[in-house]
């Protein structure tokens, strides 16, 4: 599962340096929000990867993955291809974005193992 989430840090990390690239020279109005997110998201998966992280941060960070793919995989075929993913994407994407967060949060609350 760490190496899942190192794997995740580094292709969102490299994902968001060139789509912000292609931000500042293609333009379009969603690619520099998945860019955000991406970049902003990779250090999280990063240190849950390298952490010995608990099941409840691990499966958020899985959850917080699904949403980012999503949500962003929608921002951007709005620009690139033109349409959605599917009707509702970037929603379904945000609400796992949310739910994920909520998952690391409560993993903090969940007693350490000793």
């Amino acid at each position: 599962m760490s190496r899942v989430l190192v794997s995740a840090a580094g292709l969102c990390g490299a994902a968001g340096v060139v789509l912000s690239a292609a931000a500042s020279h293609r333009g379009g109005a969603f690619i520099g929000t998945a860019a955000s997110f991406l970049l902003m998201h990779s250090p999280v998966f990063l240190a849950a990867g390298l952490l010995s992280a608990n099941r409840i941060l691990r499966a958020g960070c899985l959850v917080l993955l699904a949403g980012l793919i999503l949500f962003s995989g929608d921002l951007l075929a709005r620009d690139f291809v033109g349409s959605r993913l599917f009707p509702f994407a970037a929603p379904i994407g945000g609400t796992l974005l949310i739910a994920g967060w909520l998952a690391i949060a409560l993993s903090a609350l969940q007693p350490s193992a000793r």
